[in-house]
């Protein structure tokens, strides 16, 4: 279990849901503050008066629903492929960890300069996981 794959994706797939209920938990109240009803948010755009705060963790959301469905699909594979060793898993949790302090900085200082650094990296790990199992696979 301990090379498995499965750890580091659940890992995110919980941290992705602990970004969901932050989201909320700035969202509501900035909703409310604003005088926004929620149907009036039923438009892509609706919410960009909200406060940096509240919209900064709903950004941070949807960027876990982006790239990360290419970790899911690539760990799961390695996984299924029966390719899960050491690596792969220490690939994972590098990547996932990249992800958590994407969004760390995301929804608190939000510097796109660090931000950017931290994405490009966790890019070059799932290119790398990608890369050693495609070597493996053909």
């Amino acid at each position: 279990m301990q090379n498995s794959m499965i750890a580091p994706v659940m890992a995110l797939v919980a941290w992705t849901l602990v970004i969901w209920v932050w989201m909320y938990v700035q969202r509501i109240p900035a909703m409310q503050k604003a005088g926004i009803k929620p149907q009036d948010a039923r438009f892509p755009g609706s919410l960009d008066k909200l406060p940096d705060t509240a919209r900064q963790a709903a950004d941070n959301y949807n960027h876990l629903m982006e790239q990360p469905t290419i970790f899911y699909a690539a760990a799961l594979a390695i996984e299924v492929a029966g390719h899960a060793d050491g690596m792969s898993a220490h690939l994972a949790w590098v990547y996932v960890s990249l992800r958590v302090l994407h969004s760390l900085v995301q929804v608190s200082i939000n510097l796109v300069a660090i931000r950017f650094l931290l994405f490009a990296v966790s890019t070059g790990v799932l290119a790398g996981m990608v890369v050693r199992e495609l070597m493996r696979l053909f």
